[in-house]
């Protein structure tokens, strides 16, 4: 009796970062999912959801780095995008169902850099109907989708970059339409479904996103991310390659060179001087390694995680 032979399991990833160039039509669990086969662990997270129609930069942790991801998410992102100006739909996106279509012949490119200017900077957004947004208990897409209305409080953000591109005209039915390619940084939590509304709110004809491709979060560009199909070129006795735990820090991170007796004291847990360290920052040993992230207290930097066995 044969039994079937088994494709061997990939040789389990070192700790690190991956920077995966998502897909359109993938969402990030998908992403996981199939990085979890590639990496040879389950123990694999993402930094930051993107929607399935949405590409681009998708930051992913293996192993000890899963730790880092919560310090990943908070970082600004840049954005490409494309509006379409005059036309609304349901899920202020191109997968919803369009509610109205109106003749955007009038609008200029001046009038749009004008009513993006509102937009830019500290801004109160309503975030999408449909973001992931819990309420009561229940996801706001997932409202949306079983038809009700769903209404959300304003959020500050701060869109720090809002810059018109091309703009280009476009027809609906007959209908004239304009599509705007915009440049956006923000941080997170900002959504640019609703910039894309709100800009064409502010025309007075209605808008919404037809393409979002992420090019950055934080420290980590689309320049220094690879594809599925390129990571899956890996021979299956081979592990994957990582940004190391060390340099996925320094793209996030200020950074202190410790000292021998530093590194042991952070590997144990325990304090070390400050000097000069006012925020978050990665704790690099003399080898090289990431020690620890510390924390400012007062005269005194605490580990806030330790990566170093002691």
């Amino acid at each position: 009796m044969t039994t079937q032979q088994q494709r061997p399991r990939r040789p389990t990833a070192p700790d690190g970062l991956v920077v995966v160039d998502k897909p359109q039509d993938w969402t990030s669990h998908d992403v996981v999912a199939r990085m979890r086969r590639l990496a040879g662990t389950r123990k694999v997270g993402h930094a930051g959801t993107l929607d399935p129609m949405a590409t681009g930069v998708l930051v992913i942790g293996i192993g000890r780095a899963t730790r880092l991801l919560t310090y990943v998410v908070g970082a600004d992102k840049e954005y490409l995008a494309t509006i379409r100006l005059g036309v609304t739909t349901n899920t202020e996106d191109a997968e919803g169902e369009v509610l109205v279509v109106s003749d955007a012949s009038a609008v200029t490119r001046d009038a749009v850099a004008a009513a993006a200017l509102p937009l830019t900077g500290t801004i109160a957004q309503v975030p999408s109907a449909v973001s992931a947004i819990k309420v009561d208990g229940q996801r706001a897409y997932a409202r949306v989708r079983a038809g009700e209305s769903v209404e959300l409080a304003a959020r500050e953000v701060t869109v720090s970059t809002f810059d018109v591109g091309e703009v280009r005209t476009a027809s609906v039915d007959g209908t004239p339409v304009v599509d705007v390619d915009v440049r956006v940084v923000c941080s997170s939590g900002t959504y640019v479904r609703a910039l894309a509304r709100d800009l064409g709110d502010a025309l007075g004809v209605g808008g919404h996103l037809t393409a979002l491709r992420r090019t950055r979060v934080g420290g980590y560009g689309i320049d220094g991310a690879s594809t599925l199909d390129e990571l899956a070129e890996v021979p299956d006795d081979v592990p994957l390659s990582v940004l190391s735990l060390a340099d996925a820090a320094r793209a996030t991170f200020p950074v202190r060179e410790l000292t021998e007796p530093e590194a042991r004291a952070l590997s144990y847990g325990q304090a070390i001087p400050a000097d000069g360290v006012d925020a978050t920052t990665a704790a690099i040993g003399p080898d090289g390694t990431l020690v620890a992230l510390v924390e400012p207290h007062g005269p005194k930097a605490k580990p806030a995680l330790v990566f170093a066995p002691a």
